[in-house]
């Protein structure tokens, strides 16, 4: 019975419920709270789950060779280990549908014209708006991994008109596919509403700046499920006073909690969500963590690591 320790931010109740659930999925080795190591327990470490932990509590594992992720994003992880540690990210079908469920519901939440209902609503004004269908609304996804896939999948089985950017080149049956920087100012440029489903990484960091977002047709709106500093928060806010950007709805934030002052929570034309498009389902990230660390202890592999060049 092999020792994994389960390292995490968490509270001491959610910490526990996250153990039980991955004991259960992996009976045959012992899934444990790292302040319960003894020195020697510590030093067979191999394998650690991790959830934003802290590098100091890794380094108490002097023979770790790899870590898996409870969280899809692992950027953090690539800043704060050594290049010699594997990272395996979470990737899970569950947490993918809720992805795409939750794009499409912001999708049609701007298609459908909720923010300027909402602001009719509040100055007592009763008027239709004109509202096309959607066939005649273009969506950019700008991502297309596994998220962004079925994020896109979705918006075309509901009609809409989509393309989708990557930074090397995929395949999506019925989605028009772009990649490379040299094509994203078109992609972004001919699209009504843009989605953000992107990793973090020192490509992507910043990819829409000022420049980038003086691209967009005028009156194009943003939703944002990637991470926050993918999109310049000045440019942001400059591009929607000014217009150029309808409605932005944010899901991910330079800074988590988003702090109490920060512009975005009153400004009219920002819907602030507090990163739920895609919340880790813990019974399926439990039983995939589980059959990763099945594939490494019975067959000496590390699934899938991370790509430290590429960052994800």
């Amino acid at each position: 019975m092999s020792i994994v320790p389960l390292v995490a931010t968490m509270d001491g109740a959610e910490s526990e419920a996250w153990r039980t659930a991955l004991q259960s999925a992996l009976p045959e080795h012992r899934i444990c709270d790292p302040r319960s190591l003894s020195a020697a327990e510590a030093a067979s470490v191999e394998v650690a789950i991790v959830a934003n932990p802290d590098p100091a509590d890794l380094a108490r594992f002097p023979a770790l060779k790899w870590v898996q992720s409870l969280w899809a994003g692992v950027e953090r992880l690539l800043t704060a280990l050594p290049a010699e540690i594997g990272i395996v990210r979470l990737v899970d079908p569950v947490l993918a549908e809720a992805m795409a469920e939750a794009v499409l519901g912001h999708v049609f939440y701007l298609h459908r014209r909720m923010p300027d209902y909402l602001e009719q609503q509040r100055a007592g004004i009763w008027r239709p708006l004109d509202q096309p269908s959607a066939g005649e609304r273009t969506v950019a996804v700008l991502g297309l991994g596994e998220l962004g896939r079925l994020s896109a999948l979705a918006l075309s089985a509901a009609g809409f008109r989509v393309v989708g950017w990557s930074r090397t080149p995929r395949r999506i049956d019925g989605v028009e596919t772009f990649a490379g920087d040299a094509s994203l100012e078109a992609v972004i440029g001919a699209a009504g509403i843009v989605v953000v489903v992107l990793p973090l990484t020192s490509q992507t960091s910043g990819l829409l700046d000022a420049r980038m977002l003086g691209s967009l047709a005028e009156g194009t709106s943003l939703i944002n499920v990637g991470r926050g500093p993918i999109i310049e928060t000045g440019a942001l806010l400059s591009a929607l006073d000014s217009g150029r950007v309808a409605h932005a709805v944010l899901d991910v934030f330079d800074e988590e909690p988003l702090p109490p002052d920060h512009p975005f929570w009153t400004h009219r034309a920002v819907t602030v969500m507090p990163h739920v498009a895609a919340p880790t389902d813990m019974r399926s990230a439990s039983a995939i963590a589980a059959r990763n660390l099945r594939t490494y202890f019975n067959r000496g592999e590390i699934p899938g690591p991370v790509d430290r060049a590429a960052g994800y």
